[in-house]
Protein backbone atom coordinates (compact mmCIF):
# COMPACT_ATOMS: atom_id res chain seq x y z
CA UNK A 1 0.00 0.00 0.00
CA UNK A 2 1.39 3.67 -0.90
CA UNK A 3 0.98 6.33 1.49
CA UNK A 4 1.36 9.93 0.07
CA UNK A 5 2.71 12.45 2.08
CA UNK A 6 2.15 16.14 1.33
CA UNK A 7 5.51 17.57 2.62
CA UNK A 8 5.09 21.27 1.09
CA UNK A 9 1.34 21.51 2.02
CA UNK A 10 2.73 20.69 5.58
CA UNK A 11 5.64 23.34 5.58
CA UNK A 12 3.70 25.72 4.62
CA UNK A 13 1.14 25.00 7.38
CA UNK A 14 3.79 25.00 10.31
CA UNK A 15 5.21 28.03 8.32
CA UNK A 16 1.93 30.36 8.58
CA UNK A 17 1.22 28.99 12.20
CA UNK A 18 5.12 30.91 12.94
CA UNK A 19 3.83 33.69 10.89
CA UNK A 20 0.69 34.34 12.91
CA UNK A 21 2.94 34.33 16.14
CA UNK A 22 4.90 37.21 14.69
CA UNK A 23 2.16 39.47 13.23
CA UNK A 24 0.37 39.05 16.94
CA UNK A 25 4.28 39.84 18.58
CA UNK A 26 4.53 42.74 16.02
CA UNK A 27 0.96 44.14 16.52
CA UNK A 28 0.99 43.66 20.38
CA UNK A 29 3.84 46.34 20.18
CA UNK A 30 2.17 48.54 17.75
CA UNK A 31 4.51 48.39 14.89
CA UNK A 32 2.96 48.78 11.12
CA UNK A 33 4.65 46.50 8.74
CA UNK A 34 5.54 45.37 5.09
CA UNK A 35 7.14 42.76 3.50
CA UNK A 36 8.44 44.06 0.11
CA UNK A 37 9.39 41.93 -2.67
CA UNK A 38 10.17 41.90 -6.32
CA UNK A 39 12.59 40.12 -8.86
CA UNK A 40 16.74 41.25 -8.47
CA UNK A 41 17.09 44.67 -9.89
CA UNK A 42 13.10 46.01 -9.11
CA UNK A 43 14.68 48.69 -6.71
CA UNK A 44 13.89 47.38 -3.45
CA UNK A 45 16.70 48.46 -1.61
CA UNK A 46 16.87 51.86 -3.66
CA UNK A 47 13.14 52.20 -2.24
CA UNK A 48 14.02 51.77 1.02
CA UNK A 49 16.83 54.12 0.79
CA UNK A 50 14.63 56.70 -0.49
CA UNK A 51 12.02 56.44 1.83
CA UNK A 52 13.88 56.85 5.27
CA UNK A 53 15.00 60.04 4.55
CA UNK A 54 11.35 61.02 4.00
CA UNK A 55 10.27 59.39 7.08
CA UNK A 56 12.76 61.17 9.76
CA UNK A 57 11.09 63.05 12.25
CA UNK A 58 7.96 61.33 11.38
CA UNK A 59 7.85 57.24 11.88
CA UNK A 60 10.66 55.43 13.62
CA UNK A 61 11.95 53.01 11.28
CA UNK A 62 13.41 49.20 11.65
CA UNK A 63 14.81 47.72 8.52
CA UNK A 64 15.09 43.42 8.26
CA UNK A 65 16.78 42.50 4.97
CA UNK A 66 16.84 39.57 3.40
CA UNK A 67 19.83 38.34 1.16
CA UNK A 68 21.26 35.09 0.18
CA UNK A 69 24.91 36.54 1.47
CA UNK A 70 26.41 40.07 2.25
CA UNK A 71 24.86 42.19 4.79
CA UNK A 72 25.19 44.83 1.63
CA UNK A 73 21.36 46.11 1.73
CA UNK A 74 21.29 45.86 5.94
CA UNK A 75 24.47 48.39 5.70
CA UNK A 76 22.02 50.67 3.14
CA UNK A 77 19.64 50.93 5.08
CA UNK A 78 21.20 52.20 8.08
CA UNK A 79 23.12 54.58 6.30
CA UNK A 80 19.72 55.75 5.09
CA UNK A 81 18.70 56.22 8.48
CA UNK A 82 16.74 53.27 9.82
CA UNK A 83 16.78 53.52 13.60
CA UNK A 84 17.95 49.27 13.32
CA UNK A 85 18.90 47.13 10.46
CA UNK A 86 18.96 43.09 10.72
CA UNK A 87 20.39 41.43 8.11
CA UNK A 88 19.38 37.77 7.32
CA UNK A 89 21.71 35.44 5.44
CA UNK A 90 19.57 32.79 3.89
CA UNK A 91 22.51 30.45 2.91
CA UNK A 92 21.21 30.27 -0.25
CA UNK A 93 17.04 30.01 0.21
CA UNK A 94 15.38 32.11 -2.42
CA UNK A 95 13.24 33.47 -0.09
CA UNK A 96 12.45 34.87 3.32
CA UNK A 97 10.10 32.53 5.92
CA UNK A 98 8.21 33.22 9.04
CA UNK A 99 11.55 31.48 11.25
CA UNK A 100 13.72 33.81 9.98
CA UNK A 101 11.75 37.15 10.53
CA UNK A 102 11.23 35.46 13.80
CA UNK A 103 15.05 35.24 14.77
CA UNK A 104 14.98 38.61 13.19
CA UNK A 105 12.58 39.83 16.11
CA UNK A 106 14.21 38.37 18.68
CA UNK A 107 17.35 41.32 17.60
CA UNK A 108 14.81 44.08 17.88
CA UNK A 109 12.87 45.80 20.86
CA UNK A 110 10.08 46.44 18.38
CA UNK A 111 8.16 48.89 21.05
CA UNK A 112 10.82 51.64 19.99
CA UNK A 113 10.10 51.64 16.44
CA UNK A 114 6.41 52.24 14.78
CA UNK A 115 7.80 50.80 11.02
CA UNK A 116 9.18 47.32 10.88
CA UNK A 117 10.18 46.97 6.59
CA UNK A 118 11.35 43.64 5.65
CA UNK A 119 13.24 43.36 2.41
CA UNK A 120 12.53 40.03 0.97
CA UNK A 121 15.17 38.03 -1.68
CA UNK A 122 15.18 39.38 -4.68
CA UNK A 123 12.86 36.65 -6.23
CA UNK A 124 9.30 36.84 -8.14
CA UNK A 125 8.43 33.33 -7.06
CA UNK A 126 9.21 31.67 -3.77
CA UNK A 127 8.36 34.84 -1.63
CA UNK A 128 4.55 34.61 -2.46
CA UNK A 129 4.52 31.12 -1.05
CA UNK A 130 5.35 32.32 2.40
CA UNK A 131 4.02 34.36 5.07
CA UNK A 132 6.25 35.95 7.31
CA UNK A 133 3.57 37.68 9.49
CA UNK A 134 3.86 41.57 8.22
CA UNK A 135 0.60 43.81 7.75
CA UNK A 136 1.22 44.45 4.52
CA UNK A 137 3.03 43.27 1.45
CA UNK A 138 4.38 45.04 -1.23
CA UNK A 139 5.48 44.36 -4.62
CA UNK A 140 8.60 46.33 -6.69
CA UNK A 141 8.15 45.92 -10.22
CA UNK A 142 10.24 48.30 -12.43
CA UNK A 143 10.00 49.63 -16.26
CA UNK A 144 13.17 47.89 -17.46
CA UNK A 145 11.62 44.50 -16.23
CA UNK A 146 8.89 44.56 -18.95
CA UNK A 147 4.89 45.17 -18.81
CA UNK A 148 3.96 41.41 -19.14
CA UNK A 149 5.63 40.29 -15.21
CA UNK A 150 1.55 40.37 -14.37
CA UNK A 151 0.88 37.97 -16.90
CA UNK A 152 3.95 35.51 -15.68
CA UNK A 153 3.49 35.82 -12.18
CA UNK A 154 0.49 36.44 -11.52
CA UNK A 155 0.58 34.30 -8.27
CA UNK A 156 3.01 37.65 -6.68
CA UNK A 157 0.86 40.09 -8.27
CA UNK A 158 -2.39 38.37 -6.99
CA UNK A 159 -1.69 38.51 -3.31
CA UNK A 160 -0.13 41.91 -2.13
CA UNK A 161 -1.43 44.98 -1.02
CA UNK A 162 0.81 47.94 -2.63
CA UNK A 163 2.17 47.87 -6.37
CA UNK A 164 4.83 49.75 -7.21
CA UNK A 165 5.79 50.42 -10.55
CA UNK A 166 9.51 52.26 -10.38
CA UNK A 167 11.73 53.60 -12.92
CA UNK A 168 9.24 55.27 -14.35
CA UNK A 169 12.01 58.19 -16.05
CA UNK A 170 12.75 55.75 -18.30
CA UNK A 171 9.51 55.06 -19.73
CA UNK A 172 10.41 57.08 -22.78
CA UNK A 173 13.58 54.71 -23.55
CA UNK A 174 11.66 51.54 -22.55
CA UNK A 175 9.17 49.79 -24.89
CA UNK A 176 6.68 49.44 -21.31
CA UNK A 177 2.96 49.73 -21.80
CA UNK A 178 1.55 51.53 -18.79
CA UNK A 179 -1.97 50.68 -19.75
CA UNK A 180 -1.46 47.12 -20.68
CA UNK A 181 1.04 46.63 -17.40
CA UNK A 182 -1.84 47.81 -15.00
CA UNK A 183 -4.16 45.88 -17.00
CA UNK A 184 -3.06 42.73 -15.92
CA UNK A 185 -2.11 43.38 -12.32
CA UNK A 186 -5.51 45.34 -11.72
CA UNK A 187 -7.28 41.92 -13.29
CA UNK A 188 -5.55 39.95 -10.67
CA UNK A 189 -5.80 42.50 -7.91
CA UNK A 190 -8.30 45.29 -8.22
CA UNK A 191 -7.85 46.60 -4.54
CA UNK A 192 -3.99 46.90 -4.48
CA UNK A 193 -2.85 50.84 -3.90
CA UNK A 194 -0.76 51.15 -7.29
CA UNK A 195 2.52 54.39 -6.83
CA UNK A 196 3.94 54.71 -10.02
CA UNK A 197 7.42 56.15 -9.11
CA UNK A 198 10.83 57.18 -9.54
CA UNK A 199 13.66 56.09 -6.71
CA UNK A 200 16.17 58.05 -8.51
CA UNK A 201 14.41 61.08 -9.75
CA UNK A 202 11.92 61.32 -6.53
CA UNK A 203 8.76 61.60 -8.64
CA UNK A 204 5.62 59.50 -7.09
CA UNK A 205 7.45 59.38 -3.70
CA UNK A 206 5.31 61.92 -1.84
CA UNK A 207 1.69 59.51 -2.61
CA UNK A 208 3.80 56.19 -1.52
CA UNK A 209 5.24 58.21 1.66
CA UNK A 210 1.56 59.37 2.95
CA UNK A 211 0.47 55.48 2.18
CA UNK A 212 3.06 54.48 4.77
CA UNK A 213 2.42 57.10 7.53
CA UNK A 214 -1.26 56.64 7.27
CA UNK A 215 -1.22 52.70 7.72
CA UNK A 216 1.13 53.51 10.65
CA UNK A 217 -1.14 55.73 12.43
Amino acid sequence: MTQRISVVENILNANDRLAQENFERIQAAGVFSINIIASPGAGKTSLIERTLPLLKGRLRVATVDGDIATSLDSDRAAAAGASASVQINTGGDCHLDAVMLRGALDQLDLTQYDLLIVENVGNLVCPANFKLGTHKTVLVASVPEGDDKPYKYPGSYRGVDALIVNKIDLLPYVDFRMDYFLQGARVLNPSAAVFPLSCRSGEGLEAWIKWLVQNAA
